[in-house]
């Protein structure tokens, strides 16, 4: 166990970066030392922000950590973890772990030969809402998910699947439903060149089927999963972070009488409680041990088999 504060910093202060920096900023188990950023502009701007050193070359930054969040665009967090690991950095990179496998796979090696921990940002697995509802899924035999959200520009360096959907299919592959028979998929490019919504429907062999269905091109937002299994469906909010068991009690005199409990789960933010528990796996004081680098490309390689299907229907 670690008994001073952790060195931390930050590569890649955008959107989702510079929430990186201003939790670390709050930790008291975390000393930010500082950031990095291509945009000296930008990364000047957030490190006086939260009253940090910016350092234009990452190398400089990395000598100076002993763990370090990844916030860069996809395209390039293959070499700019490379980078860390072989520095002797603990990493946290952000979803998805790499553009594909291959590189994800070499990274989860290097990350094992090194002796550091590697995590990627499924931000959603740390919902407050799925530590109440996970304990009433029991073999589920029908999952419905709804991930829409408006247009933006950020994250349209890949499709929709690894963009959004991939949060689903973490949270799917982290329900143990077994080794995939078939999946269909069908998505088309609307405000890029890439599939800006997609459907989805995969059939794993122990019978459960899943239908997946992500827009970034909708109006408004929405963040919903529902699970149906024997007596009992379940309809998970993750946006407002509550939820409903409904539950089929039979009786002596009728078939069945549905009964509804609401369930709601603290306000805590998942970002920072996926960063708290990043620093507790490198401190080892933590129980859970975040989605590991295997998890991460487990994810990524079904979104890529998605969008390889999506490009053969095209």
């Amino acid at each position: 166990m670690m008994s001073e504060s952790l060195r931390v910093g930050v590569i890649g202060v955008g959107h989702l970066g510079r929430h990186h920096a201003r939790i670390y900023s709050t930790l008291a188990s975390v000393n930010l030392v500082g950031i990095s950023d291509t945009n000296v502009l930008r990364g000047q701007e957030i490190a006086d922000e939260f009253d940090v050193v910016f350092y234009p070359d990452p190398e400089v930054l990395l000598a100076l950590v002993d763990a370090v969040s990844v916030a860069v665009p996809t395209s390039v967090h293959f070499p700019v973890v490379r980078s860390c690991l072989n520095q002797g950095c603990h990493v946290l990179v952000e979803k998805p772990i790499t553009s594909d496998e291959e590189e994800g796979d070499t990274l989860v090696q290097l990350a094992k030969d090194k002796g550091k921990i590697l995590q990627v940002g499924h931000v959603e697995r740390f919902n407050p809402i799925l530590d109440k509802v996970r304990p009433f899924i029991h073999e589920p035999g029908f999952i419905e998910c709804h991930r829409l959200s408006p247009f933006q520009p950020r994250g349209t360096d890949v499709d929709v699947v690894r963009d959004l959907m991939i949060h689903d299919l973490d949270l799917i592959l982290s329900l143990g439903l077994g080794p995939t028979k078939h999946i269909e998929a069908r998505g088309m490019p609307v405000f890029t060149e890439h599939p800006d919504i997609a459907n989805v429907r995969i059939l794993f062999e122990a019978g459960c089927l899943v239908n997946l269905t992500s827009s970034r091109i909708s109006t408004g937002r929405l963040r919903k999963i529902r699970i149906y299994q024997r007596d009992c469906y379940i309809s998970v909010d993750l946006g407002a972070k509550d939820a409903v068991i409904n539950t089929c009690q039979a009786s002596e005199t009728t078939a069945g009488e549905v009964q509804s409990q609401k369930v709601s789960a603290s306000e805590d933010d998942a970002l920072t409680r996926e960063l708290e528990c990043f620093i507790e796996s490198i401190c080892g004081t933590g129980t859970n041990q975040g989605v590991s680098g295997e998890e991460g490309v487990q994810a990524l390689r079904m979104a890529s088999h998605i969008v390889s299907l999506i490009n053969q229907a095209v």
